[in-house]
């Protein structure tokens, strides 16, 4: 591992210009691709004390044993140097966007005499018209069948072509009207060209025109008592009409525009991206990407666009970027990137965050999907079962267990300021969630009663309590099952019910969500329970490192990891069942108090007018009338409640906002 210090360029010799800058290894790989509208304050800032870096920008510094750069003279052309580099070297340490699946384009072979209509897949091609990508490829075709009925352009391969030209006979589809077979000089170039031009004109968006020629063309051969031709045409407007159909609009301005979300995890980001052309959705695309740097969404948004629209001068497609980028949050270099799209389309680009209307609306779809694409991924990659083997191998190997942990418990602790503190236990066997094994914990004070409120915000000594009572009834279980065990051994099964003995197996590894205190803290608990044969990590969330008892420094695993992605899995898997317990509890309380006050309304009732609404939510949505409904609660008293709920709810909007000291969250009720 190389000292950044060794390679550090001489003080005063990087020029404060525009340019680019690469980073290379030993062995002279190029590792990362970067750009700076100045390159000294940039590249010194890589050279600071490694602690004050983010983990992943310490992790290539120390990688990389050279760095050079070039200057350029405008931020333009950095993006551009930038761009052909990263393609050219594809570097490990920059976000490289990949396709999560294989999408289907239409083509048009606007570059051959006949061009063709062809649905297809992978690269671009020169002297090629796209249009989509589509999500499914028996969507495109059936909008290609009908539409060759309008324009009869020529869809049949080279071998067909030049067969049909060879016996001066058309194919099936040359008798069937759904192409002017050119093949044998029904049509000529010059004929069949401007049928290949409508019908890009058509996909492109341009649908009213043609919709309207029809309906003139229609209505003129009805007049002139040429219905043959009238019907025909009819069921040409019919045809273009289902297709259209097909396409919703979903921009009633006509706009043309990319619309761009993204959802994002500490080690992985997921890209949807809406092609919208004449204010229908064209296309969908979907990218996964993992993370190697530590950009926020801002970031990551401006590697996509120049990943996305980069190359796209080089495939003479310069139609593919539209007049407006519609992004979750503007890159950085916002106005550097819409002159460069600008030059590459010849008109004006504009990229911007929608804050209102139709097109937010259409982001939040987008992003929608973007989550969706991204939990598909990662429950295809947990499926998986030589992943999961894989991963489980990985946890043995970085912490340097006896076994493979085939069985994983993981603890966190959530609190609100130190009020209604719970706990969660998540069970992963073989790599899957267990949640039948789940348990949840109530926090106790010191004298051994239910948290009141008042227990504090100790997350440590809650951690040595949960730990100390899970294992605790692991010793009473097992004490148990040896005094009814078989000679085959300890009965782990209830011989009553037949049901596995709760808490009566042991885990192969007990990971905590927390830093070097929580990780002491469950080491302790079990030391002094006498349990010395279950290792115990530390995930840290920030920074992703794991953290094993009376270790200075964590153990990195590789960012890639499966073992890494598995640990982190159930880290969150706790996080989430820990949160949902304390906001269950926390609702309940908040209800409970709020109506301590309402004269005639005791415990009794007061988990009566809960149950019956089930949630704060609906209790607040409720009148008078509809909380009278409720069993032993009368109008006068209805009333008084809803008095207390409107008083807490202005009390809450006035206040200062819940903050779930946890997580760093901000609560609502």
């Amino acid at each position: 591992m190389a000292t950044p210090s060794s390679y550090r360029p001489a003080p005063g010799s990087i020029p404060t210009d525009p340019g680019v800058y690469r980073f290379r290894d030993a062995k002279g790989r190029v590792i990362y691709v970067g750009k700076a509208k100045s390159l000294r304050p940039r590249l010194s800032s890589y050279f600071q004390d490694i602690a004050n870096l983010h983990p992943r920008t310490a992790s290539m510094v120390t990688t990389g044993a050279s760095v050079e750069w070039t200057v350029v003279k405008t931020e333009v052309e950095a993006l551009q140097l930038e761009y052909s580099w990263i393609k050219e070297f594809d570097p490990r340490f920059n976000v490289k966007y990949r396709d999560d699946k294989s999408y289907p384009w239409l083509a048009v072979t606007v570059g051959e005499e006949f061009p063709r209509v062809m649905v297809g897949r992978g690269a671009k091609r020169k002297g090629t018209r796209y249009f989509g990508p589509y999500g499914h490829a028996w969507a495109i075709r059936e909008t290609v069948d009908l539409l060759l009925r309008v324009f009869p352009m020529r869809s049949c391969s080279n071998g067909v072509f030049k067969r049909s030209s060879q016996i001066g006979r058309p194919c099936l589809l040359g008798y069937i009207d759904k192409c002017a077979a050119p093949c044998v000089g029904n049509v000529t170039a010059e004929e069949h060209r401007r049928i290949v031009d409508d019908f890009c004109d058509f996909m492109a968006g341009n649908t009213n025109a043609f919709v309207r020629r029809i309906e003139r063309e229609m209505y003129a051969a009805s007049e002139a008592m040429d219905f043959e031709k009238a019907a025909r045409l009819r069921d040409d407007l019919g045809a273009m009409r289902k297709a259209l159909e097909k396409q919703a609009v979903v921009l009633g301005d006509g706009t043309d525009a990319d619309v761009i979300a993204l959802a994002e995890d500490p080690l992985e980001v997921a890209v949807q991206i809406f092609y919208v052309r004449g204010g229908r959705i064209r296309g969908q695309r979907g990218w996964v990407a993992d993370r190697s740097d530590d950009s926020d969404t801002a970031g990551l948004v401006q590697e996509f666009l120049l990943q996305l629209y980069g190359g796209v001068a080089a495939e003479d497609d310069a139609s593919a970027i539209p007049r407006e980028v519609l992004v979750p949050a503007l890159p950085p270099d916002a106005a550097v990137l819409e002159d460069l799209l600008s030059d590459i389309r010849g008109s004006r680009v504009a990229i911007r965050v929608p804050q209102r209307g139709d097109k937010k609306a259409l982001q939040e779809t987008v992003a929608s999907n973007a989550g969706q694409s991204l939990m598909l991924h990662k429950t295809k990659r947990a499926s998986d079962l030589t992943t999961r083997n894989r991963a489980l191998e990985e946890i043995q190997k970085a912490l340097g267990l006896d076994e493979v942990p085939l069985r994983i418990e993981c603890y966190d602790v959530s609190n609100l300021q130190g009020t209604e503190v719970v706990a969660s236990m998540v069970v992963f066997e073989d790599g899957l969630a267990r949640k039948g094994e789940y348990r949840r914990f109530v926090i106790r004070g010191e004298d051994g009663s239910d948290a009141d409120g008042q227990v504090g915000q100790n997350d440590v000594a809650h951690m040595h309590q949960v730990i100390t009572r899970r294992f605790r009834r692991l010793l009473d279980e097992q004490a148990r099952s040896q005094a009814v065990s078989t000679e085959s051994g300890p009965m782990l099964v209830d011989p009553e019910t037949g049901r596995p003995r709760k808490f009566a197996y042991a885990p192969g590894l007990v990971v905590v969500d927390g830093g070097p205190p929580q990780v002491a803290a469950a080491q302790q608990a079990l030391t002094e329970l006498g349990i010395d044969d279950i290792p115990v990590c530390g995930l840290a969330k920030r920074l992703e490192e794991v953290w094993l008892p009376d270790e200075e420094d964590p153990v990195i695993m590789a960012r890639s990891s499966e073992g890494l992605y598995l640990l982190q899995r159930v880290r969150d898997e706790a996080h989430r069942f820990a949160i949902t317990h304390h906001r269950s509890r926390r609702s309940k309380t908040m209800v409970e108090s709020m109506l301590d006050d309402v004269p005639g309304l005791g415990e009794v009732r007061r988990k009566t007018l809960l149950k019956h609404f089930g949630s704060l939510k609906k209790l607040r949505e409720a009148d008078a009338a509809e909380i009278a409904l409720v069993p032993g609660i009368g109008p006068r008293t209805a009333a008084s409640i809803k008095e207390a709920v409107a008083a807490a709810a202005t009390t809450r909007k006035t206040g200062s906002p819940r903050v779930n000291t946890a997580t760093g969250e901000i609560e609502e009720d």
